[in-house]
């Protein structure tokens, strides 16, 4: 497979240019075939407000938001399947005894992972709760909206329990798990929940809050926040460096994280008989979240942060894409980053020949 460096370059001129117009505040990203970095570029600002212009480097470290999702509690699960002790139809009333009851005992680890458990998609927990305690109650003993396996509601509460699940199992929090049996085998040395204050300077900004002010190393995710910072749907931060190291294990064959086969099943629709396309984790594409545009493969799939992150990548023919910005620091209200994506990896596909 090979590229066009001009039309890379025009890639990247396009970023460049959303940040002239200020509706991106800065982004880095990746561009790969496999195991090879084919590009990668740098734009704008790491924070730009306030008078505050603090460039963006190569190793600014981003608040992934949902990208935690999928390479947090993720890949935490699906080494519980390699292991034997979760099963996909487990019911999660077998880890949880607030669904081992009613209609919520058919609700399975499956349903969590794609999405379609019949969990409402998001409350203001944070608002409720006093404490990480009260707040993973609160989450357990939701109610079903809908009944479990009829449709796909992108759902934060269903990732948040998956969390609770490798607790359970594993009698490790998932931030103590994921830094021991996923980032540390993969070298992702810079991953991690909960920043220490002396890498500040090196984290992106994200949104303007009127008590907190500029949130800089701090989740931007209420719920998130008002856990300590720690949960299974948002709360990681990682530069782009170890996120390309992540979404290459995917491409890879034998690696010490994931099996290929668990793998295959992931990247594979769970739902095409509902009204969305998701994987384990994972959105595939035509998917009402998919992000990757109208050119990458009909294999790839994706995911999103609502910071300014994603990943794609295509299990076929190994190419990927790691773009990480911090699109909410303007404000949650700015939604360039929704139509951005699609356009970025549209001029990605187009660089690319022999796809």
């Amino acid at each position: 497979m090979r590229f066009n460096t001009s039309k890379l370059k025009r890639l990247d001129d396009f970023l460049q240019s959303e940040v002239n117009a200020h509706r991106l505040p800065g982004a880095v990203y990746a561009l790969g075939i496999g195991p090879e970095v084919v590009h990668q570029h740098v734009v704008g600002y790491a924070e730009n407000l306030h008078g505050v212009m603090r460039p963006m480097k190569a190793d600014t470290i981003f608040d992934l938001a949902s990208l935690t999702k999928v390479t947090a509690a993720l890949p935490s699960v699906l080494q519980l399947l390699d292991q034997g002790l979760v099963r996909l139809n487990d019911s999660v009333g077998l880890f949880l005894p607030q669904f081992a009851d009613g209609n919520k005992s058919s609700v399975t680890i499956r349903h969590l992972l794609t999405h379609s458990s019949g969990l409402i998609s998001h409350r203001n927990y944070y608002e409720l709760a006093s404490s990480r305690a009260e707040l993973l109650k609160m989450v357990a003993g939701e109610a079903l909206d809908v009944a479990p396996d009829t449709t796909v509601v992108y759902s934060d509460l269903g990732f948040i329990l998956l969390a609770e699940v490798v607790e359970v199992v594993t009698g490790q929090r998932i931030d103590e798990y994921a830094a021991e049996h996923v980032f540390a085998p993969l070298g992702m040395s810079e991953t991690l929940y909960c920043p220490d204050e002396r890498l500040r300077a090196r984290i992106a900004a994200t949104e303007e809050f009127s008590n907190l002010g500029v949130k800089v190393g701090v989740v931007h995710d209420e719920n998130t926040y008002a856990m300590g910072g720690i949960s299974g749907h948002a709360g990681l931060f990682a530069p782009l460096s170890d996120i390309i190291k992540y979404t290459q294990m995917w491409l890879s064959g034998e690696n010490p994280v994931l099996s290929e086969a668990v793998r295959k099943v992931a990247v594979r629709s769970h739902t095409d008989h509902l009204n969305g396309h998701r994987g384990l984790g994972w959105t595939c594409r035509h998917d009402a979240y998919d992000h990757m545009g109208d050119m990458w493969p009909e294999t790839a799939v994706g995911h999103t942060g609502f910071t300014g992150t994603s990943i794609a990548f295509d299990p076929v023919s190994k190419l990927w894409m790691v773009l990480l910005t911090n699109d909410v620091h303007y404000g949650r209200q700015n939604k360039t980053i929704v139509r951005l994506r699609g356009r970025v990896h549209n001029m990605a596909a187009a660089a690319l020949t022999d796809l």
